[in-house]
């Protein structure tokens, strides 16, 4: 499985910005999909995480309730809304696959990913 990320950009603080993730391949319904994010000289961390089918996402306390997740498996592709940024949200943000059942104690695990995509630039300025 291919990941290509795209839509990152640079937004005030307070704007909108939607990042898109396309996948190769005729497996992606079937995977589990997230984002993550890494700012300068910082680990990379969990963003958001969405399951094969959809129903069931989780969020980093951080983004909660300003970032939303989602997917249409049709089109292969998963997105992240983000809304309210902040210039904390600066990061280069990254799309990440992996395939089994979905699972509420290890979604966060970068390690748990075997697919990533190549990363897209967010900039919020203040």
């Amino acid at each position: 499985v291919q990941l290509q990320a795209s839509g990152g950009g640079s937004v005030q603080a307070g704007g909108s910005l939607r990042l898109s993730c396309v996948a190769s391949g005729r497996t992606f319904s079937s995977y589990t999909m997230a984002w993550f994010r890494q700012a300068p000289g910082k680990e990379r961390e969990f963003v958001a995480a969405i399951s094969a089918s959809g129903v069931s996402t989780n969020y980093a306390n951080s983004v909660k309730g300003r970032f939303t997740i989602s997917r249409d498996n049709d089109k292969n592709t998963v997105l992240l809304q983000m809304n309210s940024l902040k210039p904390e949200d600066t990061a280069v943000y990254y799309c990440a696959g992996r395939t089994g059942t979905y699972s509420y104690t290890n979604y966060d695990l970068k390690e748990r990913y075997r697919y990533w995509g190549q990363g897209t630039l967010v900039t919020v300025s203040s």
